[in-house]
């Protein structure tokens, strides 16, 4: 979906712009999950497997355009990509269609400054205006930061996938599945 640009500021001040991404994206948006990969046990691949060609990534972003109840919300800081938050189906299925999944991640250096609440606050508006009545996520049990900030938007924890990554160096990390009504 087109959406933005919003201009807001971070906890330090900086002017911070949140807007959809555009096709023009894809190669800092590889170049950002490459980083963000390395930068942190808590995302679902290794920096290797990031093996997307700019014209898949193009691809991909141009049907989140196009697609009037997803988004692929950018934020940006005089310009550079800090970070995204995506507004995703569940499903192509009337059984699932009161229900989105969101994701989030931002560079290591812009973690802390409140963009992560911004960007999900943000998100869980737009999904709750397009008609979902839940929002759901994934988030590694050992992500303290990120399961704080969850519960403090109202998500709450529903179950607990054990085992739910594997790490290269043959170690293993749970998952909760965390949700949050979007009509309370």
């Amino acid at each position: 979906m087109k959406f933005g640009p919003i201009i807001t500021k971070d906890k330090l001040g900086r002017e911070v712009v949140l807007r959809n991404a555009e096709a023009s994206d894809g190669e800092a948006l590889i170049e950002y999950m490459k980083v963000t990969t390395a930068e942190t046990p808590f995302l679902i691949r290794e920096p290797e497997e990031v093996t997307l060609t700019p014209e898949q990534e193009e691809s991909f972003l141009q049907s989140k355009i196009e697609d009037d109840k997803e988004l692929m919300l950018v934020a940006t800081i005089e310009g550079k990509h800090i970070g995204n938050c995506s507004l995703m189906r569940m499903g192509n299925y009337r059984r699932y269609s009161h229900r989105c999944d969101i994701a989030i991640a931002l560079y290591k250096e812009y973690c802390g400054a409140g963009i992560g609440k911004i960007m999900l606050e943000t998100i869980l508006d737009v999904a709750k205006k397009c008609g979902y009545e839940q929002a759901e996520l994934e988030v590694i049990a050992t992500n303290e930061g990120a399961i704080a900030l969850y519960e403090k938007l109202g998500f709450k924890e529903y179950g607990r996938f054990p085992d739910n990554m594997k790490y290269s160096d043959g170690t293993y990390a749970d998952a909760f599945w965390m949700m949050k009504k979007l009509n309370d």
